[in-house]
């Protein structure tokens, strides 16, 4: 008998009812007993799922009310001293929503916690904060509570929880004394007991497997943290029960040989990414472990080559029997839920796609392929699989000959400009901006009003006529209110945008969308990726007309506003029938063909957004520099075809620069905006060694957290920013788009960040 599980599933709900209910009681529109039992309703309902596509375990502890780490960091009570968090006191909900966005129905209100991506996705997670000292202790029972949630409503449970080394190499020491990746490893003598009672308290539930989640086994390791895991997983060997020690994301590679004889009862790899770590861990395990082989992808949506994985799996089987088992790659958190009532999109591309409950299905599909035991209707939904997959290999829609035709002379388009000194003087003249200029990221609040204009156009209740009418009206009240404050450089709002990678991807050829695709990013916030099918086209400009309708209300320049190359290619779901790389590309020569239109209507400050560039490397370092080069190339693609004295600007938020400051200073933006106010301007240390030469907006205000930043701590932020680098060449801004803030905060911190650069200017 084969044994198939999950990793995770979603958390947010197929109609994002997590979402609905965070936000509600966070605004105070709902008690926390009614935000509780949503959860124990969405709980429940995806348990239920995986039991009925036959999981043999179901995990538990992959729900969590922001982030599966910060849920696991307040059981472990590491709660920093300005959240008021008392020693031995339970860490409440309310605690760990102030950790995360600075603010919580009831609390103190304090600088929320960093917040950086999840390896390579777009997932964020919250960064534990470590000090010298840090102590631990089982400080919420939440985890515990839904084992039990899960065991009364008759589920064989698997808990799952991330790894000791894992959460510590995540984290990070106190901003003012510093605590190094050596001297973390220290605070495992405290931490492993907190582990040992963990896994104790599953044992008195009646759990028998526990998943303990080590993706770190994936990265480049230093000898300490690599001598380290034999001796944290003898510690958690005594507790009985049997480990699956879980990675994922990548080839270990290297770190293959940490595991033979290591004491767990199974290892999962992810044999999406690497399906020759199948083989090289199933060659060290012992002769009673289990080999877990993720073979059905948790991060893309097309479906699965079913007679290609089990190619795979037969000569694993050979040898394991009943120790194979078979799972999805990593957690099904990165799909959406269910497939089922995209009733938008077309039969013969919808039956290419699968979905968290589809990959499931897939996933049974499968191990009755494995060991044939298919009934009639699986024997009928395997063929309709081969079918789903011939027509996308012989389809002529993921072709288009005028995309093929310019990328083959690709190598002879212009990605150079001029010098930077020379640009920027141009840009001066042109623009006459003050010193410390400022700035916001694009997007303005969206409104209740804006969102039902919108869906009154999509649906056809509003004629074309009447919504663009509403849009500039939302656009003239943007501008207007960036003038009354004394902004320097404007930007139109981007009322008419859904998302930043959607609302292009819906007016370029070879993307496709979903109605519900909901993914989470961050706590409540979900993402609709787009789906890119096929070669990408720019029928028409996409954002000229907004564009320049704004800056004709206004002599102040107003940026043209563009997601770049790589973000749109790392935040959508990518066709796996081509190199990434060429995909990009063609991205690229779409947008440069809108940034010259942009420029040829009168806009002088165009910004190309690329947050996800730090997020598409590969998680080895030896990987870097092939992915580093083609994603420098596809940016200058898209920026080099306009006048020196159009300043382009890029922002990226939420990346670590240290190790990758020489490709962004090759990507040569004459502006780039960063996100600095979480990490008090400790990311410039990266730009300041390196000695960037360009401009720089390093944000000043956490857009991510409802609290209202106060003048004089942009001031200090601003004045710790020009200790790094010469304050002529930096920038005053949010550290990210404003689009989910309401109007009162955003009003009133803009305005104080308006005053903080006055007050520079003045002591200048």
């Amino acid at each position: 008998m084969t044994i198939i599980h999950n990793l995770g599933f979603p958390r947010m709900g197929k109609q994002r009812e997590l979402k609905r209910a965070l936000e509600s009681y966070w605004a105070g529109k709902a008690s926390q007993e009614e935000l509780l039992e949503t959860g124990k309703q969405l709980r429940a309902r995806h348990w239920d799922i995986q039991a009925r596509a036959g999981l043999d375990l179901i995990p538990v502890g992959d729900f969590a009310w922001y982030d599966q780490i910060l849920e696991w960091s307040t059981l472990l009570g590491v709660v920093p001293a300005r959240f008021g968090q008392a020693d031995d006191a339970p860490v409440s909900l309310d605690t760990l929503f102030r950790m995360a966005r600075g603010r919580a129905p009831s609390g103190t209100p304090a600088a929320a916690c960093e917040m950086t991506k999840w390896f390579d996705t777009n997932y964020h997670y919250i960064v534990p904060e470590l000090a010298p000292g840090q102590t631990f202790r089982i400080a919420r029972d939440f985890l515990f509570e839904q084992v039990e949630e899960a065991q009364a409503l008759g589920h064989a449970v698997k808990p799952v929880i991330p790894g000791p080394l894992t959460w510590l190499w995540l984290g990070k020491g106190d901003a003012y004394e510093g605590l190094s990746d050596e001297r973390k490893l220290e605070l495992l003598q405290a931490l492993l007991p907190v582990y040992e009672q963990v896994l104790a308290r599953f044992q008195a539930q009646g759990v028998q497997w526990v998943q303990i989640d080590e993706p770190i086994l994936v990265l480049d390791l230093p000898q300490a943290w690599q001598d380290a895991f034999r001796r944290v997983y003898q510690n958690l060997n005594q507790s009985g029960l049997r480990v699956l020690l879980a990675t994922y994301f990548d080839d270990l590679r290297e770190n293959v040989a940490l595991l033979k004889d290591l004491p767990v009862a199974g290892v999962h790899v992810d044999g999406v990414r690497a399906p020759a770590a199948l083989q090289a861990v199933q060659a060290v395990l012992g002769a009673d472990q289990v080999l877990s082989a993720g073979v059905i992808s948790g991060r893309n949506i097309w479906r699965t080559d079913l007679d290609k994985a089990v190619e795979l799996l037969k000569p694993l089987q050979a040898v394991l029997g009943e120790r194979l088992w078979i799972a999805p790659s990593c957690s099904l958190l990165h799909v959406p839920v269910d497939l089922d009532g995209e009733t938008g999109l077309d039969a013969e591309l919808k039956s290419w796609l699968s979905f968290a409950v589809q990959k499931l299905d897939e996933l049974k599909l499968l191990e009755g392929l494995l060991n044939g035991s298919l009934d009639a209707q699986g024997e009928q939904d395997v063929r309709a699989q081969r079918a789903a997959l011939q027509s996308r290999r012989s389809s002529s829609r993921t072709r288009n000959p005028a995309v093929q035709a310019r990328m083959e002379k690709i190598a002879q388009v212009q990605r150079e400009r001029a010098p930077f000194a020379q640009r920027i003087q141009a840009q001066r003249e042109k623009l006459n901006l003050p010193a410390y200029p400022t700035t916001t990221i694009g997007s303005f609040p969206q409104t209740t009003e804006i969102r039902t204009a919108r869906r009154d156009w999509r649906n056809g209740s509003l004629s074309d006529a009447a919504y663009e009418k509403a849009m500039q009206a939302e656009i003239e009240q943007v501008i207007r209110f960036q003038e009354r404050i004394g902004l320097d450089v404007l930007v139109h709002g981007e009322a008419e945008r859904n998302d930043m990678v959607e609302y292009f991807g819906e007016l370029l050829g070879g993307f496709a969308f979903t109605q519900n695709g909901w993914v989470q990013s961050y706590g409540s916030r979900c993402v609709k990726p787009p789906i890119i099918f096929g070669d990408v086209v720019r029928p028409a400009p996409m954002s000229v007309a907004w564009s320049a309708y704004a800056q004709s209300l206004t002599e102040l320049p107003v940026k043209g506003m563009l997601t770049g190359p790589v973000t749109m290619l790392q935040w959508s779901f990518v066709r796996d029938d081509q190199p990434r790389a060429d995909t990009c590309r063609q991205l690229a020569l779409a947008l440069r063909d809108e940034v010259s239109d942009l420029e040829k209507a009168g806009i002088h400050v165009i910004q190309i957004d690329e947050p996800a560039f730090r997020e598409g490397l590969p998680l080895r370092k030896g990987d870097w520099q092939q992915y580093l080069d083609w994603a420098v190339d596809c940016f200058r693609l898209s920026t080099s075809a306009v006048a020196d004295d159009t300043q382009i600007h890029t922002h990226m938020c939420y990346s670590e620069f240290n190790d990758i400051m020489e490709s962004i200073a090759a990507m040569d933006a004459d502006v780039i905006t960063i996100e600095t106010s979480r990490s008090n301007m400790l990311l410039l240390e990266a730009f300041e060694n390196f000695e960037y030469p360009n401009d720089i907006g390093p944000g000043v205000y956490d857009i991510h957290s409802p609290n209202v930043p106060e003048t004089g701590w942009m001031v200090r932020l601003m004045g710790e920013a020009a200790k790094r680098l010469p304050a002529e060449r930096l920038w005053v801004n949010p550290d990210c788009g404003l689009k989910t803030r309401g109007w009162p905060e955003t009003e009133a911190s803009l305005l104080a960040m308006v005053q903080a650069a006055r007050t520079l200017r003045a002591s200048a």
